[in-house]
């Protein structure tokens, strides 16, 4: 492998507080670049939202290089959030791939310069087919900018490459003013995160905001319920059987009573000699915590991790008249992927 030209900072000479000051710079000019494209959008922004908000097709994005890959990723998170997108290569276009346009698609275009011939050429064969183009660019001026409907200035002084050559800051700025795009039509349309659930099938997104309490609960012949007049020593044989770790209790009119777990037991036969002769009511918590059926399993988790008493690991399923319906374990979340 080929050395860098100049006078590179050698392993052996660079302290572990110098390569954590190289991470920090990084961040900070990144950051910096990011303040001033924020604070520089105008009324060129509004345009772009409308214009997007109302496209009666879809949205083709473009760009080449860093400025491609930015594109690409621009399109799939448009497409994920309610508009419907794709990416199309400038190069590629030129050799069929302007097949897929229509009139009432918008393009949005992205490069640091604005003045790359092969996105410049799309640009103007889009708008003579009657698109509307949007182009993201640091080159106010640039020829991408002259031939767009709407520019969107992403000022970028120095990338964070020290050789000022790698698209870096130039980058991080053309994609957070994607997702300002995408955040904007996310609110105007109204896009719910159970709409995102139905983009999202597959994958850890999709199970948080898809599988519910009552996918995973144990209920029928799997929950174990006691009534509150037995002893200890009655009830445990559901205890023990059910392997849940806990019993549902409940009263003469099967309403819930109380939750009685293994930690309940451990501690009452350590007080009490005559512990497993004792209602069962004695060692239950009476006011444990419940959720209804219908509660994303995500939420149920979190809640079992922040219970302001302490995190616990069964939780009460509930109907509408407080009786209990299934018993959800902490495992079964974990099993089913959520995290």
């Amino acid at each position: 492998m080929m050395k860098p030209s100049g006078l590179p900072l050698s392993e052996q000479d660079a302290s572990n507080e110098s390569i954590l000051a190289m991470g920090r710079e990084t961040f900070a000019q990144e950051a910096e670049t990011l303040r001033v494209v924020g604070e520089s959008i105008d009324d060129s922004f509004v345009d772009a939202v409308r214009l997007l908000f109302g496209c009666q097709g879809r949205v083709l994005t473009t760009g080449l290089g860093k400025s491609g890959n930015v594109a690409r990723k621009l399109a799939a998170t448009l497409t994920s959030t309610g508009t419907p997108s794709n990416f199309i290569h400038p190069v590629e276009a030129a050799h069929g791939d302007l097949g897929v346009v229509r009139p009432d698609d918008v393009l949005i275009s992205l490069s640091r310069s604005g003045n790359n011939g092969e996105v410049v050429s799309l640009i103007s064969r889009c708008r003579s087919f009657g698109m509307k183009a949007i182009a993201i660019t640091a080159g106010a001026q640039s020829e991408m900018a002259t031939v767009s409907d709407v520019v969107l200035f992403t000022p970028v002084e120095k990338e964070a490459c020290p050789l000022d050559l790698t698209p870096t800051s130039s980058a991080v700025a053309a994609m957070a003013m994607g997702d300002a795009l995408v955040v904007a039509l996310i609110k105007l349309r109204g896009f719910r995160s159970e709409d995102f659930a139905a983009f999202h099938p597959s994958g850890v997104l999709g199970r948080r905001l898809q599988i519910k309490v009552s996918d995973l609960m144990h209920t029928g012949e799997e929950l174990p319920v006691v009534e509150q007049n037995l002893t200890l020593r009655e009830a445990l044989p559901e205890i023990v059987g059910k392997r849940l770790g806990g019993v549902c209790v409940v009263n003469d009119q099967g309403e819930l009573a109380g939750l009685c777990v293994d930690g309940d037991v451990k501690r009452i036969l350590l007080e009490r000699e005559d512990a497993l002769d004792q209602p069962i009511s004695q060692a239950m918590n009476p006011q444990p915590t419940t959720i209804a059926a219908d509660t994303l399993a995500f939420t149920a988790l979190r809640i079992m991790e922040k219970r302001v008493e302490g995190p616990v690991t069964l939780l009460l399923v509930v109907d509408d008249e407080s009786r209990p319906v299934g018993l959800l374990h902490i495992h079964d979340i974990l099993r089913a992927g959520v995290l």
